[in-house]
């Protein structure tokens, strides 16, 4: 049987599902537009058993609209996400050093 998909349209709820189901990690996706410097944005997906929660942050002038994750820029002007900057947010706002983020690449 194939597992539900559920967006999570805030922040604030997708923080208080990692919190209250305690995952030992999640995934993100740092989306790229065409071309690179339109970065379109973040998705997190938190898998619980049957069901995967995702959120989905976009971007908007220097930084993502809902977390406020900045953008950064390479010598050529593109923008970019650091992963750095996405592990020390969520870890951060959900008060667990120990979570894993782990990122992956979808076609």
């Amino acid at each position: 049987m194939v597992g539900r998909v559920v967006r999570v349209g805030s922040w604030e709820k997708f923080k208080q599902l990692i919190m209250e189901h305690r995952p030992e990690s999640i995934a993100y996706n740092i989306e790229q537009g065409v071309p690179a410097r339109h970065l379109k944005g973040l998705r997190l997906i938190l898998p619980v058993k049957g069901t995967q929660y995702i959120f989905i942050d976009t971007a908007a002038g220097d930084r993502l609209r809902k977390t406020r994750i900045p953008l950064r820029k390479d010598g050529l002007g593109n923008a970019y996400i650091s992963d750095g900057d996405v592990r020390d947010f969520v870890r951060r706002e959900v008060k667990r050093n120990d979570l894993k983020l782990y990122s992956y690449w979808s076609m």
